[in-house]
């Protein structure tokens, strides 16, 4: 980052259109909170951008489920998200809105900017038209079957039940979701940005230029699908809901969501400095000297000075928005800055599924900040434990109980309270000891500090917070092996000085376990800093000695406490019931029965025996030209590389592959399929509706490891 005096952090902005879930935040912005809480701390000039997406088809829509209008749907959810975040301690600099004023005036003015450079191409193309409702139909208003599972209830978008992306056209006995009614095809006229034209310079800038720096999930998605050839994309959309098309011949045109929306960060990154200007709020962090004394311009340093580091902190599904048209529209009007970094992380799952709010298969925020009160940290703490930094992860409720009473409250909380009942207990009531005498067991203790130290710093600066927390427990672990193998509580009956020492070096460690701790758990760390009676300015960075001897320490808390048993079991009790209701809305048609299943002949075992199943990585995919079904795949298998040709492409797009871990046929005889030399064969399991899903191990495994 030394090139860089500022970093200007994005995280996604989320749908105004629900709750979200803890996928969401895991994904997303407690990463992104971490990172920027991290910054502040070291005196690094930060600021942390976010607000409500407030445009596209899934305002309208919810607002038809519930009977009410768009703009009711978007006042009550950016509302409801705003105070979640800032129960979580997710703290923005500012939480803007895409329906403001302000921001429309800048999408408009980036747009009317474009389309006068010649950046946007005009075409009439042929979309889905309700008659009755007298509107062009935007995907998400259409249903019908599906042409590759026949589910009854597909989107013009994707079909919900396999998974395929779909066009409308593809829809068989599309209809309206508006009226009921079929659709007719009509003519209508749109601004596309040409994509195909930023090729050459998204190869130089993006394939080569972060091959090295980026997530091999976001570096690898996003070269499939510049390796693919990149197509235009349409700008506008004919609705009546969204940021107004600015061109005379435009009417009943709004902008495409992802077009207006990563706008959204500078226009709220320009509401910012406006309301610093003309003090309608005040900066909270002082030490930054470029938001002292702001002028509303001032918002140009942060995005059009190329000494300002750009990170946007999104999950993999908006990946190409952010690496591909987001960057092509920043370099189309050829003064902002690019971003440096996109640390997208996977998915959560929730008990071994996918989570959804739609299914009802999720932990709203709001859920749980209701049911958990004051242990808003503890959920920050699992979600950094687990996070799907490199590959999907999972969340269940017994790992959130034992992470919170085996760790928190067994490791971390247990030295804590130790060092502050002793301190109270051995002196005065609470002063710092003085050290009479450091012995070898001293030396070590403040090498493991500095050895933990360093590594959260590299870790959160390399986006790996599941390897910074780990270090940060590493301390808390360090301070409890100290005072096992120490014993204060023995010697202060037989050696007074070796209890001093003891005691002033674990009240040393309890400091800098309050400062490490801020941006991980920054509630729970406001509650060491009050025990220890030390403030968080008064940090010296580069001393072991935070505690002077003889200060006084504040009043001794719990700062967690167990999760019992009964409250686990009521979240299990609630999944369940949204799983047995999820099972009896299975379709009977999707049933296997016995005389369906169509066994091969038995084989022996040295039959089996010559079959050689391995772990492998998914490196690369693309489609096969001239072959809708292919894909060609390159796997590292550990020893070695492959290509692979798999009839996969109806069921997987290739940028979802990469990353992937997969079980592979390893000595499978090479042929040759379509031209190309395929030299394995992946695991696949055919669902009883045709479709298929990937046979992937459980946990991680090296690439090259052998299936048993």
């Amino acid at each position: 980052m030394s090139k860089f005096n500022r970093t200007l952090v994005t995280a996604a902005l989320p749908y105004a259109n629900g709750p979200k879930h803890i996928g969401h935040i895991a994904g997303a912005y407690l990463p992104a909170d971490i990172y920027v809480r991290f910054l502040r701390n070291i005196g690094k000039e930060v600021i942390f951008i976010c607000g409500s997406d407030e445009h596209g088809t899934a305002i309208p829509i919810q607002a038809t489920k519930e009977g009410t209008t768009s703009q009711a749907i978007i006042d009550r959810y950016h509302d409801l998200l705003k105070l979640n975040f800032e129960q979580l301690g997710i703290q923005f600099d500012i939480y803007h809105r895409t329906s403001s004023q302000l921001h429309h005036e800048t999408a408009q003015e980036i747009f009317k900017e474009m389309y006068d450079k010649g950046l946007f191409t005009e075409e009439v193309s042929e979309q889905y038209f309700d008659e009755q409702a007298n509107t062009f139909l935007a995907d998400r208003y259409i249903k019908g079957t599906c042409p590759n599972c026949a589910y009854n209830n597909a989107y013009g978008d994707q079909c919900e039940k396999c998974g395929k992306t779909l066009s409308p056209k593809e829809l068989i006995n599309p209809l309206s979701t508006l009226s009921g009614n079929s659709p007719i095809l009509k003519e209508t006229k749109h601004w596309y940005l040409p994509l195909q034209d930023y090729e050459p310079w998204l190869k130089e800038w993006l394939v080569e230029g972060h091959k090295n720096d980026w997530k091999s999930t976001v570096y690898g998605q996003s070269k499939s699908w510049i390796d693919g050839g990149l197509t235009p994309r349409a700008m506008t959309r004919d609705l009546d809901w969204g940021v107004k098309v600015p061109l005379p011949n435009a009417e009943g045109k709004v902008m495409y969501v992802w077009f207006d929306a990563p706008i959204g960060y500078i226009s709220a990154t320009k509401a910012l400095f406006k309301e610093l200007a003309e003090n309608k709020i005040e900066y909270a962090y002082p030490q930054h000297t470029t938001l002292k004394n702001v002028k509303a311009e001032d918002w140009k340093t942060w995005w059009q000075q190329e000494d300002t580091r750009l990170l946007h902190f999104i999950g993999k599904d908006n990946i190409v928005f952010h690496c591909i048209i987001f960057p092509a529209m920043l370099k189309g009007t050829n003064k902002f800055i690019l971003p440096d970094n996109v640390p997208a992380n996977e998915f959560l799952n929730l008990e071994g599924d996918k989570m959804s709010t739609s299914r009802k298969w999720s932990v709203e925020m709001a859920d749980y900040l209701e049911d958990f009160a004051g242990k808003e940290d503890v959920l920050r703490y699992v979600l950094t434990a687990i996070a799907p930094e490199t590959k999907d992860s999972d969340f269940s409720w017994k790992d959130f109980q034992t992470r919170n009473n085996s760790e928190l409250v067994a490791i971390l909380g247990n030295f804590i309270n130790r060092v502050a009942v002793l301190t109270q207990k051995f002196y005065d009531g609470d002063k710092v000891p003085f050290p009479k005498k450091t012995s070898p067991k001293e030396i070590d203790l403040m090498a493991e500090l500095e050895r933990c130290k360093t590594a959260i710093e590299t870790n959160i600066e390399n986006f790996k917070f599941r390897e910074a927390l780990a270090e940060y427990m590493n301390i808390a672990r360090a301070g409890n092996k100290y005072l096992a193998d120490n014993e204060p509580w023995k010697t202060v009956k037989t050696n007074q000085d070796l209890t001093d020492t003891v005691m002033y070096h674990s009240l040393q460690l309890a400091a800098h376990l309050a400062r490490w701790m801020e941006p991980f758990m920054p509630f729970t760390a406001q509650k060491l800093y009050a025990i220890l009676n030390f403030e968080k300015a008064n940090y010296k960075k580069n001393n072991f000695e935070q505690l002077i001897a003889g200060h006084a320490i504040g009043q001794t808390v719990y700062l967690f406490s167990n999760i019992e048993d009964e409250i686990i079991a009521k979240q299990i009790d609630k999944l369940q019931a949204t799983k047995l209701k999820m099972t009896e809305n299975i379709q009977i048609e999707n049933t296997v029965t016995p005389s369906e299943i169509d066994l091969k002949p038995t084989i022996t075992f040295d039959d089996f025996a010559k079959i050689d199943l391995r772990v492998g990585t998914i490196l690369e995919a693309e489609k096969v030209e001239k072959a809708d079904k292919l894909l060609k795949l390159k796997v590292d298998l550990g020893f070695e590389q492959r290509t692979i040709v798999s009839g996969i492409a109806m069921y997987f797009s290739p940028e979802s592959l990469i990353g992937k871990q997969v079980c592979v046929l390893a000595n499978l005889v090479p042929r040759k399929i379509k031209g190309i030399e395929s030299n394995g064969m992946l695991l696949l399991a055919e669902n009883a509706d045709g479709s298929l899903k990937l046979m992937q191990p459980e946990e991680f495994a090296s690439s090259g490891s052998k299936i048993a």
